[in-house]
């Protein structure tokens, strides 16, 4: 596991809350992405965090209600569609890449870890459909729109799991831009099809 991403500090030496509540989600978020809910403990979070789990208690009060705020996409929804929709496809690819790349986080792959049964599989899903996959359907034009943004979000999903996952050795040495240059026009094709 790679070292723990130290949490900011103010001049004084206290931490500053933000900053270490940032570190907090990031965190959860890269167990998520990885591992299934319930294998994930709030010790491991305050490990990676660079904090202490009483600490996590303090500013989300328990593991549901922090991983409730993981739960959503949201924010990476908004990073993620963040594009006009004519270079969205190749803005998307290089986000997953770089999210992953620079952060070790990919905004989306946690849905891939999503529980078959179960109250928190149901709310990531439910969270996913409509904070990723209808966002990006409400900005395509034409037939099929629903179903484009799922098959776009399908080819995003495989590529993050082939890097982040199955850390194929191929895709990891290849520069970003390369793999952007071959992905991302079978994403586009789904988002503004000919």
């Amino acid at each position: 596991m790679p070292p723990a991403p130290t949490t900011p500090r103010t001049i004084s030496g206290r931490r500053d809350a933000e900053a270490t509540k940032a570190a907090i989600l990031r965190a959860a978020r890269h167990f998520l992405a990885h591992h299934a809910h319930a294998d994930i403990t709030l010790k491991a979070v305050a490990e990676r965090a660079g904090v202490s789990a009483p600490l996590i208690l303090k500013y989300f009060g328990n593991k549901e209600a922090l991983f409730a705020r993981v739960m959503s996409f949201e924010t990476d929804a908004d990073a993620l569609l963040d594009a006009p929709l004519d270079q969205l496809g190749r803005h998307m690819v290089r986000h997953v890449l770089t999210s992953q790349r620079d952060r070790g986080v990919d905004p989306i792959l946690r849905i891939v870890f999503a529980p078959f049964h179960g109250e928190q599989g149901d709310i990531l899903r439910a969270n996913f459909r409509t904070q990723v996959s209808q966002r990006l359907t409400e900005r395509l034009t034409g037939p099929d729109a629903p179903l484009r943004a799922e098959l776009a979000t399908s080819i995003l999903l495989g590529l993050g799991v082939m890097y982040g996952i199955a850390r194929g050795t191929q895709v990891r040495s290849t520069t970003v831009e390369e793999i952007v240059d071959r992905c991302a026009p079978a994403v586009q094709a789904q988002l503004t099809p000919s």
